[in-house]
């Protein structure tokens, strides 16, 4: 019997883990209590069945994970804050919400429009004649993309609070990492283990940067121009992209799924490699209290997976790990 597919995400303080049916939120308070949150996966338009199929589901799992982490980070962001940074409850997690939906708006501005601009205007600038249809155009603007998708995780990287959230990035690769192995799934085994894995976010990232440059060189020469002046053109065609965007997730997410698999090919853990890189910069090596709270919640989502879990939907408060590990 196949193992379940499991997914995770770093948080302020503590680990996300999902399971195909579960979905669980460890966090470590600044009193050193671990708040637990289980529920099931919230799964997008569960009707439309075709949305499931294979080139398809990446986009759908993109809008669940972009959904669900924005839940997970604000439960997060609520019990690991401490007061003076902001206040525990309602108040932290309606700012936290307000802060991610602005920085999605900025993410798509940031990757998808400045790089179709920065292209558009370094050629006016250098005088260097770029059709918005051609392969040249097409070509900077991607290098544009990588440029810009490095700068801002190296300028992340620098920020007060991405070494923590680094770590726990880390805990939660080698927790995976661990289940997938086959051995047990504790703090010691974890330990062990790389804190790079093929299925990251980060790696995710950068195959959609990379396998966009290669469908818009693909398909947009082909296009016809959509106004004869070259602004208007060039801004027109920057809308073009953003529909792309989502086969371009959907192919992104089977090419990474497949390269996690042995004996994948050559070309795929090719693409998938410059991510791995990335994350030499999006992990760092755990402590043991933070492969703890990784370690707990990927147990918490498996045996809610697997049928044998006690706990209730919603939250529950522990004095600490052993207790917590202990129901």
């Amino acid at each position: 019997m196949a193992k379940p597919y499991i997914g995770g995400q770093a948080v302020v303080e503590g680990v996300m883990m999902r399971s195909p049916k579960s979905f669980v939120v460890v966090v470590r308070r600044p009193d050193g209590r671990i708040a637990v949150r289980e529920q099931p996966w919230e799964t997008l338009w569960p009707k439309l069945t075709p949305l499931r199929w294979p080139f398809l589901r990446g986009a759908v799992v993109l809008a669940e994970s972009l959904h669900n982490g924005f839940s997970a980070l604000k439960f997060s962001a609520e019990h690991a804050l401490p007061e003076e940074e902001g206040g525990q409850g309602a108040e932290a997690g309606a700012g936290t919400s307000l802060f991610l939906a602005l920085g999605t708006v900025m993410a798509v501005g940031l990757f998808m429009a400045a790089p179709h601009l920065l292209t558009y205007g370094v050629g006016r600038l250098l005088g260097i004649p770029m059709d918005t249809q051609s392969a040249q155009f097409q070509l900077v603007d991607g290098l544009f993309r990588v440029v810009i998708l490095v700068g801002y995780i190296l300028a992340i990287s620098g920020t007060k609070d991405a070494g923590r959230l680094f770590q726990y990035h880390g805990a939660e690769h080698k927790t995976i990492w661990a289940y997938e192995s086959g051995g047990p799934l504790t703090v010691e085994n974890a330990r062990k283990f790389s804190t790079l894995h093929p299925r990251c976010g980060t790696s995710f990232l950068f195959v959609v940067v990379a396998l966009a440059v290669v469908v818009h060189l693909a398909l947009i020469p082909f296009l016809p121009r959509l106004h004869p002046d070259p602004l208007p053109n060039t801004l027109l065609m920057m809308l073009v992209k953003l529909p792309m965007l989502f086969p371009i997730a959907g192919l992104s997410y089977e090419l990474q799924r497949l390269s996690a698999r042995d004996g994948s090919p050559a070309f795929v853990r090719l693409l998938v490699r410059p991510g791995l890189w990335l994350q030499r910069i999006t992990t760092k090596e755990p402590t043991d209290d933070q492969l703890e709270i990784a370690v707990l919640a990927l147990e918490r989502a498996l045996a809610r997976e697997e049928g044998r879990s006690k706990a209730p939907d919603g939250v529950a408060v522990y004095p600490d790990f052993a207790v917590a590990a202990s129901l």
